[in-house]
């Protein structure tokens, strides 16, 4: 790992490309110029958030690793290995109906408690439970689908979507995007079969932040625009599901666009997102899924950030409704949008306010910051100032950020 992190990003893309693969295959693979990743490869310029989840997916890799944050095939401790091999059996076996051994499984209310249950642990960043509350559920509540009919069936099969979204969430925050697409093939049969719309339309928000992660930007504001089409509310009479539904795939096509750096797309795409938030008039949360006011302002800086838009971010986290995050607020939620706020402060000249942001990031959730690409990036802006600051701040958070 500290061998690992002592190389220069540079060097890390290279080592990863190797000799099988040249700099214009790595070009042609990540749908970049060949001259962007000559002078990758030679710690020329700043990588953007968008090139660096091209050159990951090109590369079989993720950008924590590209970063040097994680080393190759280590990037996960062995509790979350552990807990991503139980969370692949359940998703895989559940889906196959090898359920044999199971003769009594949980009532429905008890399996929608468990599925609530993964669902906050998730947001917790909490894999070890996400996987054992998640495993449950897939195991017993398809042993109850597979006989249950009426209401039953389509209080089941809403609850067992939502166990394979947050399996699916879960899988794809770690990079393994092969279980994430299954558990995803599973949830979207369900709720196909018992006729959800609205729990179709989350899923394919899920769908689009896989894209997303896998840097295959144009699907992911497609997947995302043509779903919303599908459920897009009358704002006068939409029922509040599917305003939460609509809202939140207006957002993930205002991310994915900015990642092009689309700021026309991405400004339309965030402005039908905070009309049905404003249409909602509070946080609520639906089948693991927050959306309201807050959510999307907060979601709203992010987008600014990957378009270079600093001043509009940073203005809207001065709000007063923004500045004073929810305390409902959860912790996975709150650390990303702190991350976008930390770079934002680091590209406009407020480097002390950027270093305390990414430590206390760093602090209150130390494995999940592992795994995003945004501390490296802010690390390397850093490092232009002050080494030594950038060299104390991996110290202390345990996670090197610069070479």
């Amino acid at each position: 790992m500290s061998n690992w992190a002592d190389l220069t990003t540079g060097k890390r893309i290279k080592h990863l490309r190797g000799s099988d693969l040249t700099q214009q295959g790595l070009a042609d693979a990540a749908g970049l110029s060949l001259a962007l990743v000559q002078k990758a490869e030679q710690d020329r310029g700043e990588l953007s958030i968008g090139s660096l989840l091209r050159l990951a997916h090109a590369l079989k890799s993720d950008v924590s690793v590209i970063l040097g944050q994680q080393a190759p095939r280590r990037g996960m401790n062995r509790g979350d290995r552990a807990a991503l091999r139980q969370l692949s059996d359940a998703v895989h076996e559940s889906a196959l109906g090898e359920w044999e051994g199971i003769d009594d499984p949980s009532s429905v209310d008890e399996l929608s408690a468990v599925r609530d249950l993964a669902w906050q642990a998730y947001w917790a960043s909490d894999t070890t439970n996400v996987s054992g509350y998640a495993s449950k559920v897939l195991m017993e509540g398809q042993v109850r689908y597979a006989s249950a009919t009426g209401v039953e069936r389509e209080r089941l099969g809403a609850i067992l979507a939502s166990t394979y979204r947050v399996a699916a969430s879960c899988s794809t925050g770690f990079g393994q995007r092969d279980l994430a697409l299954s558990a995803l093939t599973s949830a979207k049969h369900l709720a196909k079969d018992v006729d959800d719309p609205v729990m179709t339309a989350l899923l394919e928000s899920t769908l689009s932040w896989i894209y997303l992660r896998g840097a295959k930007l144009p699907r992911a504001v497609t997947v995302a625009e043509r779903a919303a089409l599908a459920i897009e509310p009358s704002f006068s009479s939409g029922s509040r599901p599917q305003l939460i539904a609509y809202g939140r795939l207006m957002i993930s096509a205002a991310v994915a666009a900015s990642r092009r750096e689309d700021e026309s797309a991405a400004d339309d795409y965030i402005s039908q997102a905070h009309a049905a938030a404003a249409r909602l008039g509070r946080e609520e949360k639906l089948y693991g899924t927050s959306f309201g006011p807050t959510a999307a302002k907060t979601e709203a800086v992010g987008i600014h950030v990957a378009l270079k838009s600093y001043g509009r971010a940073l203005d809207l986290a001065n709000q007063p409704d923004v500045r004073s995050l929810p305390k409902t607020m959860s912790k996975v939620a709150r650390n990303r949008y702190k991350l976008d706020v930390a770079l934002a402060q680091c590209a406009v000249g407020l480097h002390d306010q950027a270093a305390d942001t990414l430590i206390e990031v760093a602090l209150d959730a130390p494995e999940w910051v592992r795994h995003q690409a945004l501390p490296g990036v802010i690390g390397k802006r850093l490092a232009k100032v002050s080494t030594a600051r950038v060299r104390n701040i991996g110290e202390l958070i345990g996670m090197p950020l610069i070479a």
